[in-house]
């Protein structure tokens, strides 16, 4: 499930061997400039002052945390994940393109989104559908209450949710970029526990692929449930944001709105705002 099409960097001959699948990762699924221009948009509509400060959970590449501090000169961020391989392959990125300012205003931390306590912030995100990690009601609702406790008074969480009939089904997306090919794969789902087993792989033109280069096993969370157990853990109210299409180019487009009741599509995108 892509969020959104990004444009290629320019690479030659890549191959299975030559290509990094974080940076593959990055390219295809993420779109962080619109990201944080999402997160600043929608936090002055909220509170009618800037976000100043985020906090990124399972943050992996920190990509939105690093393009958050690069918008602003007063921004900060907290970037938190569990694997320190992903930490690291971070750090080394950063290093390279990021000024020593930018980097004492991101704090790359190692640990648990579901229990670690940081500075509060404006701010608490949760994209790519991460936190569909947590199975279980109660542990959702941990979740939730821990992100609440490193907010801020009138801090947002924002989280993202894909969705429709198609969600439930076993299939391959498949996107064409410049250099190489995404394929989304729904490899299995259990309508008994809504369990939801998904992969990415990355083909190239020389025939070769990352098989399974990213793993996903999630809960196939509805919209309804997602707000229930927010309001359970404090939140005093949601907004769900979905995303538009263009009739004429058959696709989806970069445009959310604010919506309480949508189509019965095949597949859709929204984000959730949780206000504090």
């Amino acid at each position: 499930m892509t969020l959104k099409n990004l444009s290629m960097k320019k690479k030659s001959h890549l191959t299975a061997k030559t290509a990094n699948k974080y940076d593959l990762y990055e390219e295809s699924v993420q779109n962080v400039d619109f990201e944080v221009e999402f997160i600043s948009k929608i936090y002055k509509r909220k509170n009618k002052i800037k976000c100043k400060s985020i906090r990124e959970d399972f943050c992996a590449s920190a990509k939105i945390s690093s393009a958050w501090v690069k918008d602003n000169k007063n921004n900060i961020a907290y970037a938190v994940d569990f694997d320190q391989k992903i930490l690291d392959f971070a750090k080394t990125s950063f290093s390279k393109n990021m000024s020593k300012d930018e980097l004492d205003r991101l704090k790359l931390i190692k640990g648990d989104s579901l229990t670690k306590q940081t500075a509060k912030v404006d701010c608490v995100s949760a994209f790519n559908f991460s936190y569909w990690v947590f199975k279980e009601r109660s542990e959702l609702i941990k979740y939730f209450k821990n992100a609440y406790k490193n907010l801020n008074k009138k801090g947002l969480l924002m989280l993202d949710a894909f969705g429709g009939y198609e969600a439930h089904q076993e299939l391959e997306e498949k996107t064409q970029y410049k250099n190489f090919t995404y394929c989304w794969d729904q490899s299995s789902f259990n309508p008994i526990t809504s369990e939801l087993t998904c992969y990415i792989h990355f083909e190239f033109k020389d025939g070769s692929s990352i098989k399974k280069a990213f793993e996903y096993n999630w809960r196939l969370w509805s919209l309804p449930e997602i707000r229930e157990c927010l309001l359970e853990a404090g939140f005093k109210s949601t907004d769900i944001y979905m995303q538009g299409w263009d009739d004429e180019k058959e696709e989806e487009t970069e445009e959310f709105s604010k919506m309480t009741s949508c189509d019965a599509d095949p597949g859709w995108i929204a984000y959730i705002i949780a206000s504090k």
